[in-house]
């Protein structure tokens, strides 16, 4: 039988103190200064830090000694439901019921990214050598939003790799227009190269060109994203002196193996890799994200996503959305974290398979 632990019952405070020690994992609670709650979790080989009340956002991993974190303006989460006043989690659940950029007031990415999460809870399961992270938040607007959505991360006591996933229940009796996007920030390295199961082609990685309200282009960054375009190659080392200033956005045609799995990774010059699979029969898009700058270094390799990024009119018009039924469920599932050497060649081969 699994360890239940309620977080309602957890003090969060300043000084961080131990909620369960255990089944290799060692859980402990403690608050920002901003008086935002989190969950340090650690197995054998690293940990993540969860806000478990805050968009259930993982907002650091580290595994074998490497932060795995993208590089951002913020040292800890800020008390704010602006999406980008407080930016720099690893992992973030974007949507639901919108994602992309602000439209008539919206929120960017949606309401998802810093939900006040209502319930939250640990599981261990010392059988298995688990030990799960779920919060539970209901989003209700009268007369056209009702939904809750389910957040569980998943770590084993030994393993650089983490199993995440939302469940979203349409607590309406008619239908749902569902966005999702699933925001995996990992930090890039110089000269890693971007390998995953997809036709490396323009028609296939295909170059967001149009630039976003919120952000300002630096010189030569138009010329850029139309060299991108026509080769999208050009991106696959990430050498020091390619221009991901502010940032470059794709769509991408990721194809699945066998198992139903897409794989990305970014290899790093030592040999291991990050790394991000999903089932592109839960979430149909697939967005790559990178940012480049002096103070924001960041790699989306690849966002599960039931729409891509242009806006929730757009997107809709075009018909990349969820349409859930009144008490229906939709969930997405993903695999991340690190590979060493011989996984990572494992991969690879797996993704060479699948590109033929």
């Amino acid at each position: 039988m699994a360890l239940r632990i309620d977080l309602g019952t957890v003090a969060f405070t300043e000084k961080e103190k131990p909620v369960a020690i255990g089944a290799g994992f060692t859980i402990s609670a403690f608050q920002y200064k901003s008086g935002i709650a989190a969950l340090r979790v650690k197995n054998t080989r690293g940990e993540i830090v969860v806000l478990p009340f805050r968009g259930h956002q993982i907002w650091s991993c580290m595994f074998d000694g490497r932060d795995l974190t993208m590089k951002s303006m913020f040292t800890e989460p800020v008390q704010t439901q602006h999406y980008l006043e407080t930016y720099g989690a690893f992992f973030i659940h974007c949507g639901a019921t919108r994602i992309g950029p602000s439209e008539n007031g919206s929120p960017l990415h949606g309401e998802l990214p810093n939900a006040p999460y209502q319930h939250g809870w640990i599981e261990i399961d010392e059988a298995k050598g688990t030990c799960a992270i779920i919060g539970t938040y209901q989003y209700t607007v009268a007369f056209s939003t009702n939904y809750q959505a389910t957040s569980t991360y998943v770590l084993e006591k030994d393993s650089t790799l983490l199993d995440a996933s939302l469940n979203v229940e349409n607590l309406k009796r008619t239908p749902m227009d569902l966005m999702y996007l699933a925001h995996a920030n990992f930090r890039p390295v110089d000269h890693g190269e971007l390998i995953y199961s997809a036709p490396y082609t323009p028609q296939a990685v295909r170059v967001r060109t149009s630039i976003p309200p919120h952000i300002t282009p630096q010189p030569g960054y138009a010329e850029f994203l139309n060299d991108l375009s026509e080769n999208p190659k050009l991106h696959h080392i990430l050498k020091p002196d390619l221009a991901f200033d502010p940032e470059v956005a794709m769509m991408i045609d990721m194809k699945a193996g066998k198992d139903g799995f897409a794989h990305a990774l970014l290899k790093r010059p030592d040999g291991t890799s990050d790394y991000m699979r999903y089932r592109p029969d839960q979430c149909g898009q697939c967005v790559r994200w990178i940012c480049r700058t002096p103070d924001q270094d960041a790699i989306g390799m690849a966002f599960p996503a039931t729409s891509g990024v242009e806006g929730a009119s757009i997107e809709k018009k075009a018909g990349r959305y969820v349409s859930l039924e009144g008490g229906k469920s939709w969930r997405v599932d993903m695999k991340l974290g690190v590979l060493s050497k011989t996984e990572t060649d494992t991969v690879v081969n797996q993704i060479n398979a699948i590109n033929g």
